[in-house]
């Protein structure tokens, strides 16, 4: 039973999680339509302030908490990697702030664990697993990001490719690109336009962009448009090559995900499977798993499967991940 009350508080603790992250990103909205208003949208900053009278006093002043425990861990820090996961994840934090919240979603997991089973370490152990999933969840964010920045670059080099033929520039069409296509593959290319007009080198922002992304295909992208502005080419018809060569590439990748469909599914119910049947046996006879929580031998067993079954999982996974 307390297995299961475990597994309930820490998707509760994720999804409050969750809600900070989109008060966040309410915040940083906030930002961008006061800018906006120095440009002339003077109708969405009003808009925006006559939602911001009816925000409560609390969210203010956790954004405050955090900001201020952000500052100060970011004193004590000389380089912070999270920085740079927040821009791949385009989330409007800092490495720091971003961490605080960890912290605090960890803490969050381990008082309301011990407050339901009145043991310190498995407290401890939920505080550190809440911490887990925060980085898990941002990860496969970054992942998840990546991959629709990947099936999205074949539409942006035919429509780049189609503004060169009508006479446009290499730059008015990444500025075509950044207002009509959607997210991620629109606010990145948008960032690339605004260093190039802050005085950055074309060559230094698609440097930049293809480390945020990580994508090969676009690193492929990134040498061909520099190659081609130092000796010279029809660019259209190399994008055109190239956009015809990554969509073969996506299809490819789908085959392969779709032939190793089971694979993956094999994995995935053997790693939940003794989870479930652990859970339905609390459930029937709440005596039958005591032994292998209260006994030293059972404790050993227990530690033993849950390293072996993590194994077997990432082996399975191993082998299923043919890279395309």
């Amino acid at each position: 039973m307390r297995f299961i009350l475990a597994i309930l508080v820490s998707i509760l603790c994720m999804s409050m999680f969750l809600l900070l992250l989109r008060i966040k990103s309410r915040e940083h909205k906030k930002i961008v339509n006061r800018m906006e208003y120095f440009s002339g949208s003077a109708v969405q900053l009003r808009q925006q302030r006559l939602r911001g009278r009816n925000t409560p006093n609390v969210k203010s002043k956790f954004r405050k908490i955090v900001r201020n425990a952000a500052q100060k861990l970011q004193s004590i820090q000389k380089g912070n990697r999270m920085d740079f996961k927040m821009q791949q994840a385009d989330w409007p934090l800092l490495g720091s702030e971003y961490e605080v919240m960890l912290a605090i979603f960890g803490a969050l997991c381990g008082i309301i664990m011990l407050a339901a089973t009145l043991e310190p370490w498995i407290a401890l152990v939920a505080g550190l697993a809440g911490v887990i999933l925060g980085l898990m969840f941002l990860d496969i964010y970054i992942k998840r990001r990546q991959k629709a920045f990947t099936n999205q670059l074949g539409d942006m080099l035919t429509m780049v490719a189609n503004a060169l033929r009508a006479g446009f520039s290499f730059m008015q069409a990444f500025e075509l690109i950044a207002r009509e296509m959607e997210a991620p593959i629109g606010r990145e290319v948008q960032k690339v336009v605004n260093e190039v007009n802050v005085g950055a080198t074309l060559e230094t922002a698609l440097e930049n962009m293809q480390k945020r992304v990580e994508s090969p295909d676009f690193e492929l992208v990134v040498t061909a448009v520099l190659i081609q502005r130092q000796v010279g080419g029809n660019l259209a018809q190399i994008l055109d090559t190239i956009s015809g060569t990554i969509q073969e590439r996506i299809r490819m990748r789908r085959e392969v995900k779709a032939l190793t469909a089971q694979g993956r599914a094999s994995g995935v119910v053997l790693a939940i499977l003794p989870v479930a049947l652990a859970g339905i046996l609390t459930v029937v006879n709440p005596g039958y798993l005591k032994p292998l929580l209260e006994e030293p031998v059972g404790q050993v067993c227990m530690v033993g499967a849950v390293v072996l079954e993590v194994i077997g999982y990432f082996v399975i996974q191993r082998i299923v991940n043919i890279e395309a």
